[in-house]
């Protein structure tokens, strides 16, 4: 997915709806409605919303797990029909295999692929490196930290080399100093692999800190209200970013759309 042409969005959804059937006693749901948004080759793009609005489910059709009942989405200019081999998912929970390596969790994406086993090592092996696990590669996943598993869930999802990724708040679990290195290590890996990102979170900084732009959905069903442009330098470097007054304005911004103040209740 290297020759995409030039201009063509990486990903792009046109009018999407997505509704889920009644079953039982319960009844139809609409999830999104008419969401539209295109993401550009080498942007990072937020989805902020309150629970259940779609936003994993937005994922879910953009990797080709679930299909649009109206509408289409489309990667690299091609519309998804399923599961699509140049876009990868990371998730809250790194689904590591126990039974593998860390090594062999992150080849196995290429496993599938008939890849040799002498490139899918020499991938594995550079990929250790980058993502801070050298050394660790022999290692099962109960042998590491959380944070370890994450960063090896990363190198698993590139070991493939996406177009685009699919990240399902995939650093929520973690703790706040551990949260914050894994996003450098994101952002470091992202920017040298120049790869597209669909990023979502309810943590209204690492939104900022992470994106070129946020965009903020609606209660369900859910649909784009506002698209924001993060206009600040170091996006490569979140805690540099982290760092700037001019983060506090677009966290505020952002708690307004979401109609969070003193006063919210904390579920």
């Amino acid at each position: 997915m290297s020759n995409v042409t030039a201009g063509t969005p990486a990903i792009e959804f046109i009018g999407v709806d997505k509704r889920f059937p009644a079953r039982g006693n319960s009844k139809e749901v609409l999830a999104a409605t008419n969401v539209s948004f295109s993401i550009a080759q080498g942007e990072v793009v937020s989805i902020i919303g309150p629970s259940g609005c779609g936003k994993s489910t937005l994922l879910n059709m953009g990797s080709g797990l679930a299909k649009p009942s109206a509408g289409i989405v489309k990667v690299a200019g091609q519309v998804v029909e399923g599961p699509n081999p140049h876009v990868s998912f990371m998730l809250q929970k790194d689904l590591l295999m126990p039974w593998r390596t860390i090594s062999q969790n992150i080849e196995f994406g290429l496993e599938l692929r008939g890849v040799p086993a002498a490139d899918r090592a020499k991938v594995s092996d550079k990929l250790l490196a980058q993502c801070h696990l050298g050394g660790f590669g022999a290692n099962y996943p109960h042998q590491l930290s959380g944070g370890m598993r994450q960063r090896a869930a990363l190198a698993r999802t590139l070991a493939v080399d996406p177009l685009v990724l699919l990240m399902d708040e995939p650093f929520s679990a973690l703790d706040a100093q551990t949260k914050m290195i894994l996003q450098q290590d994101l952002a470091h890996t992202v920017a040298a692999h120049k790869k597209t990102v669909l990023f979502i979170t309810h943590d209204l900084v690492e939104a900022v800190a992470l994106s070129d732009r946020i965009l903020v959905m609606s209660e369900r069903p859910g649909t784009i209200v506002e698209e924001i442009t993060v206009d600040l330098p170091d996006r490569s470097n979140p805690m540099a970013r982290r760092k700037r007054a001019e983060v506090g304005p677009y966290v505020a911004r952002l708690m307004d759309l979401l109609k969070i103040d003193a006063s919210t209740e904390v579920h």
